[in-house]
């Protein structure tokens, strides 16, 4: 079969340096010239040693059949020599290892003469093993002539078998009461009730027993091969014996097809009149062929479909009273063998013919959805039990062998004891027999009913079958019986043919997984669709759904109107649940139906090995969740980048709480450690990228917060309100798609952290603190641009006069504030407790949520960041302060520098200049080892000099327009830092002043009480 699939080929009969070579072997076969012709063997000659390797494997092959030929002759002889007597009834297992013999020699000649490439790979071995040792090889010649023998198989056979017709005669005519007995329509079961373990309840108790046990669970198929082929090779019976001619033609109505080995298949009719077509005295037997299948067309298909209906039913009839009655099973064994024989016959008789499908007027004959439903599941649920409680026993084995040889010893005819004289030994030995392989090897009983291994060459079929079976509700439990059948795949390799073992291995893992994958993916799809129905019917439960109901219940009490014409009434939680009939089955009800089923199949088996791979079928499962809820979770955010549109934290999480809810209902179907699953998909959301490189939640809201929250809050289109401690939309004409409030107030703070976790804040505030320090950047920039004119007036901020001529020297002051301002919004938006790898004391406190006066992030933002001498940092913090301090009066220019009570801040974000002076400057000091208090104490005064010049220029009225509200800015500052206290304000700065512009802020305010 290697030499007839093209992918495996060897390269040599496909090479082009070797096709003048493969010609001319061809041609001359088997006498090839080596020396007279060298120009055409050049290839194999430059790679000599390559091809002896190369054709090695196919070369002992071959020898190999041409051994067993000569064991097979040598076997034969010996039988006729003895004159043995075959009876299936009476020496079963002689009768049948000899019927065995015969068809698999048969099946091997066939084989070998289907190998179009045997003179090839012989030839071409020959040729480099007489190039390399100067000799052909001593088994070329008998190889060659068994080829040129054997090139009308079925003549040279039928020449072979011409001595043992007699004996191949007796036992074939032995299968004449079996066969009809075994070969009966589905009605003819269904009236004799058979395997009913409630036909006959008085017995039920009774063991079944018979006198031919072994013959009960034969394989019908078994029994027409042997028929048809034993009959096509001593076919001189069919014209003398009436019984034979009737058994040989009961077996032709039963099929068109045989099979050979694997999925190599022969048309049995059509070889047989061939060769018949060509004998004298044969007419009427190719009439009889005729006939046979013009039936076998008509009725074949109805019969076998019959036959499987018959046996669903009869099936779940004996799982059922088993499952009921789990001591039948050892006194109604042989029942159960029966029904695995019987339905294994059928399944493979469907694979069979799925692709030689006759021209018939019912092609839906040979395509069954059900077909697996007689698999090795329901093997499962019979046999485990029974198996674990033999397999602890330790019998001796060599029984069967005993038995057989004692079998062979009294059916020769010379025999001191003929077994044909003695039926009641026969009897017993056969019992004897079928009670010994159920004590020491059940796993070959079960093997022998109900091995499947011949779908691993059916794979179209048997993705197939899948496929119609996954569509049927009713077979989905059955599902996990494709996935195990490959683990009966390991039986088809043999170690007489090791080269084909890796790809069948690598065969049977692909549908295992295919099957597993596809299985996963129905069940993952049903799990998460009952989770996306419960999430919805919770966010129903939300309390932003309920102004709704408050509103209709305030109208209905003041008795308005409550609906508008043409408005639908909202239908109240719960009402989904309300059904007047039972009947009426819901898409809840479908889908937990299903559900059930699908996870029927995933609890039959936890683990089972194909070709030494252990497979465990929930972790499929698990995966596919894990990947699919993943993608769902980030879908649930719904993140729009091209409107800057995000879902709200709190109705993520709710969402993630119902999935989680829904989840853990799995517990109720199958053992699945949802808590692991849930766990790494949200583990893998705290981190920017998940396991398959796609973006999280974390990226997502970082981006959102950044891009979309705070980058309108430096554009003062959002204000922070220290009020509410949040976020608040401006009220102006182009209103923004969403509410500040209902993103950044402290609820959705907390939604956000425990959706993001420790690792998601930390990358969130490791991007705030880098555009803390590209804004930083910019402004040390503009200090060095500037340093000459900050220098003079660090130097002489207690002199007006000087004083305003370097104002005027001085620009980019409202570039510094506005720059200041974005870094005081993102301090004040980085108050979530924070989790860090190094834990310094500082850092300790900030992940236990307390608050430091350093902050910890801002730290090492500048310690990584910092590349220039602590000296000249140092210089340009003290410098930055003072180009800030002096930058304040202009401020009052802005319109929107005023004071707002209800906002506890102002309108242009100024406010958030306290934070930013004093975390600022309380980081950079620190990473520059300098004292903090000191330095602020420097900024306070040239501040206050500055804020007093502002208040002493009484006549323009634009300067002072907003002058108390920067005077609060001031205040503020103080009180935001822990290094300056009110008695440092008071004396560099009048009081007065602060309480005036308090009561004047204020004063335009009217306070409600009670």
């Amino acid at each position: 079969q290697t030499c007839l699939d093209p992918k495996l080929r060897p390269q040599y009969l496909t090479d082009k340096t070797m096709e003048a070579s493969v010609k001319y072997i061809n041609k001359k076969f088997p006498n090839i010239d080596f020396r007279g012709n060298s120009q055409y063997l050049v290839g194999i000659q430059k790679h000599k040693s390559e091809v002896m390797a190369a054709m090695s494997s196919y070369y002992d092959s071959f020898i190999d059949v041409m051994e067993f030929r000569d064991h097979v002759y040598e076997l034969l002889n010996t039988i006729d020599a003895c004159q043995c007597f075959f009876n299936i009834a009476v020496n079963f297992d002689f009768t049948k290892n000899y019927l065995e013999l015969i068809i698999t020699y048969i099946s091997v000649i066939v084989m070998l003469s289907r190998v179009e490439d045997k003179k090839v790979l012989v030839g071409m071995y020959n040729c480099a093993h007489e190039m390399s040792n100067g000799s052909s090889d001593p088994a070329y010649p008998r190889l060659a002539q068994m080829f040129m023998e054997y090139e009308q198989p079925i003549k040279k056979l039928t020449e072979e078998f011409g001595p043992h017709t007699k004996g191949v005669t007796e036992a074939l005519l032995s299968l004449q009461m079996l066969y009809p007995r075994r070969n009966l329509p589905a009605e003819q079961w269904r009236s004799a009730q058979l395997l009913s373990l409630l036909s006959a309840p008085a017995s039920m108790l009774d063991p079944a027993c018979c006198d031919t046990m072994a013959c009960e669970y034969l394989s019908l198929e078994v029994m027409e091969r042997w028929i048809l082929l034993g009959y096509l090779l001593c076919h001189s019976s069919l014209n003398t014996n009436q019984s034979s001619q009737e058994l040989w033609k009961m077996a032709l109505r039963s099929g068109l097809y045989l099979t050979i080995i694997r999925d190599e298949t022969i048309n049995i009719h059509k070889i047989t009149e061939d060769y018949f077509d060509g004998l004298k005295g044969y007419s009427k037997r190719i009439a009889d062929i005729k006939e046979c299948r013009e039936h076998v067309i008509v009725n074949s298909g109805a019969m076998h479909r019959e036959r499987r209906g018959f046996l669903r039913n009869a099936l779940k009839e004996l799982v059922k009273v088993l499952e009921d009655e789990p001591g039948l099973l050892g006194p109604k064994v042989l029942f159960v063998f029966m029904a695995l024989s019987f339905s294994r016959d059928e399944v493979l008789w469907l694979v069979r013919y799925s692709e030689n499908i006759p021209k018939t007027k019912t092609p839906e004959d040979y395509v069954d959805s059900y077909n697996m439903y007689v698999c090795p599941e329901e093997e499962s649920v019979l046999m485990t039990s029974f198996v674990s409680t033999l397999s602890a026993l330790t019998i001796n084995v060599s029984r069967c062998l005993c038995c057989l040889m004692l079998q062979a010893y009294t059916s020769v005819s010379k025999a001191p004891l003929s077994l044909k004289e003695y039926p009641d030994l026969a009897k017993v030995m056969n019992m004897t027999q079928f009670h010994t392989k159920m004590l020491d090897n059940v796993q070959e009983m079960l093997h022998e009913t109900s091995d499947l291994s011949i779908l691993c060459f059916y794979p179209r079929v048997f993705e197939k079958m899948f496929s119609q079976s996954s569509e049927e509700v009713s077979m989905q439990r059955y599902l996990m019986s494709f996935p195990l059948a490959c683990s009966h795949f390991n039986q088809t390799v043999h170690p007489l043919c090791p080269e084909e073992t890796e790809a069948v291995e690598k065969r049977s893992l692909r549908l295992c997984v295919t099957f597993l994958e596809e299985i996963a993916k129905q069940t993952s799809s049903v799990i998460l669709e009952i989770c996306s129905e419960q999430c919805n019917l919770n966010d129903q439960l939300l309390p932003k759904h309920c102004g709704q109901t408050i509103s209709a219940a305030r109208n209905k009490k003041q008795k308005k109107q409550t609906l508008k014409k043409g408005d639908v009434q909202r239908e109240k939680p719960g009402t989904e649940s309300q059904r007047k009939d039972r009947a009426i089955v819901t898409n809840m009800d479908k889908l937990h139906l299903t559900l059930t089923e699908l996870c029927s199949s995933f609890s039959g088996s936890s683990d089972f090995t194909v070709f030494n791979h252990i497979v465990t079928p929930a972790e499929f499962l698990t995966s596919h969740l894990e990947t699919r809820l993943t993608k769902i979770i980030v879908r649930m955010a719904h993140y729009n980048q091209t409107t800057q549109e995000i879902g709200r934290p709190s109705d993520l999480l709710a969402g993630i709480r119902a999935y989680t809810a829904s989840l853990h209902t799995l517990s109720r179907y199958l053992s699945l450690d949802v808590t692991r699953l849930v766990k790494n998909v949200l583990l893998q959301q705290t981190q920017p990228l998940d396991s398959y490189g796609g973006q999280t939640i974390t990226t997502l809201y970082t981006n959102w917060y950044l891009e979309g929250l705070l980058r309108q809050a430096s554009s003062n289109l959002i204000v922070h309100c220290p009020a509410m401690h949040c976020f608040v939309n401006q009220t102006i004409e182009n209103e923004q798609s969403f509410r500040a409030e209902e993103y950044s107030d402290i609820s959705e703070m907390q939604a956000l952290a425990e959706l993001i976790g420790p690792y998601g804040l930390k990358f969130l505030s490791e991007n705030l603190m880098w555009h803390i320090t590209s804004q930083v950047g910019e402004l040390k920039k503009l200090v060095i641009e500037n340093m000459d004119v900050l220098v003079q007036m660090r130097a002489n901020f207690d002199k007006p006069e000087v004083m305003a001529n370097l104002q005027k020297r001085l620009p980019a002051g409202e570039n510094v504030l506005k720059r200041m301002t974005i870094i005081g919004v993102i301090l004040i938006f980085n108050f979530i407790p924070l989790l860090w790898v190094t834990l310094t004391v500082f850092e300790l406190a900030s992940a236990a949520g307390l608050t430091c006066d350093i902050d910890p992030a801002l730290v090492a933002a500048f310690y990584s960041s910092d590349n220039s001498s602590v000296d000249e940092e140092y210089k340009l913090t003290c410098l930055l302060l003072v180009y800030i301090a002096v930058s304040l009066p202009i401020l009052a220019l802005d319109p929107n520098s005023y004071y707002s009570r209800h906002y506890g801040g102002h309108h242009n974000n100024i406010h958030c200049l306290a934070t930013a002076v004093n975390q600022l400057s309380a980081a950079m000091f620190t990473v520059e080892s300098k004292n903090i208090e000191q330095h602020l104490k420097e900024f306070l005064l040239v501040a206050s000099s500055t804020l007093l010049q502002l208040g002493q220029n009484v006549e323009n009225r634009v300067d002072g327009k907003n002058r108390d509200s920067i005077y609060l800015l001031l205040h503020m500052i103080v009180e935001a830092s822990p290094f300056l206290s009110q008695d440092m304000l008071e004396s560099c700065f009048p009081y007065v002043l602060l309480r005036n512009a308090y009561r004047e802020v204020y004063k335009n305010y009217i306070i409600t009480l009670g």
